[in-house]
């Protein structure tokens, strides 16, 4: 009889996850997570204190991330750390939407201001031109 730490645990297709599997999960997620937060790769890798290559080939799947570094990233993205190992349709999607609407209604509302200064610069020069 197996014990519980010697059971394999598979993935839906029914065979044993490999760590390259794990790795497109993880750099899946930490992609989709980047640019939710409209981050580009320069942005995220300074946050992160790491080159731009090696966040390159993290979201590319060709390299594994310390633990320390896996820390950093659930800290910049305010995450906690099983998110990163989620598959991604286990991602749940009102965060990545509440985050865009948020960044959309801040367009909307700076616009609206921007209008509505402009409107009163206009009323304070007076209809009339001298």
């Amino acid at each position: 009889m197996n014990s519980p730490r010697g059971k394999i645990r598979h993935s839906p297709k029914g065979k044993a996850m490999t760590e390259q599997e794990l790795r497109d999960i993880v750099s899946r997620n930490i992609k989709r997570y980047r640019q939710s937060r409209n981050l580009s790769q320069a942005d995220l890798a300074e946050k992160l204190d790491i080159s731009i290559t090696f966040l390159c080939n993290i979201e590319n799947g060709n390299r594994w991330m310390s633990l320390p570094t896996m820390v950093k990233f659930v800290s910049v993205f305010n995450i906690e750390p099983y998110e990163l190992l989620k598959r991604e349709n286990t991602i749940p999607n009102a965060s990545l939407v509440a985050n865009r609407c948020l960044d959309e209604a801040v367009t909307a509302v700076t616009e609206a201001l921007d209008k509505v200064r402009s409107y009163y610069s206009n009323q304070a020069e007076g209809p009339y031109e001298d």
